[in-house]
């Protein structure tokens, strides 16, 4: 059973996801403040040991045309960063266009207040990022070959 992190990677805060030990459903997990010391290396470091993940799906903020903006450039170049702190664990990118709209529009119809979608929509963006990739997997294992 293998843990994947899913991961929404922004300028001032990454949302952290984790799959079920199946790798059936994403739960959010944290949300981690992104500071020049690259602390934020740390935290992921810590949540990879304690959750033994093998996995780690990186939303892609791609234009709305499919290609890639400075964003997405962003998150590569971070990607790259995460491939030399932990070279045993695989890194995906995910399609993650409208994924912070929809944790929005959740969070909106559950009824949170304004102050506490803030520190909450990243990580229900990372979940909403993992939970496709995770969908997809099952998907494409219950295809016939």
């Amino acid at each position: 059973m293998v843990r994947i992190l899913g991961l929404d990677v922004g300028d001032v805060r990454i949302g952290v996801a984790l799959s079920d030990p199946l790798g059936l459903t994403a739960q959010p997990h944290a949300v981690i403040t992104r500071d020049r010391k690259e602390s934020e290396f740390s935290a992921l470091q810590r949540i990879l040991d304690e959750f033994e993940v093998k996995r780690i799906v990186l939303g892609l903020p791609l234009n709305m045309n499919g290609t890639l903006g400075q964003q997405a450039q962003r998150v590569q170049k971070f990607a790259e960063m995460l491939r030399r702190m932990a070279p045993h664990v695989e890194i995906e990118f995910w399609d993650e266009r409208l994924s912070s709209a929809a944790s929005e529009r959740i969070l909106i119809n559950s009824g949170m207040r304004r102050n506490k979608r803030r520190c909450t929509i990243d990580k229900v963006a990372a979940a909403i990022i993992l939970q496709g990739y995770l969908d997809r997997q099952c998907a494409q294992s219950a295809e016939p070959e």
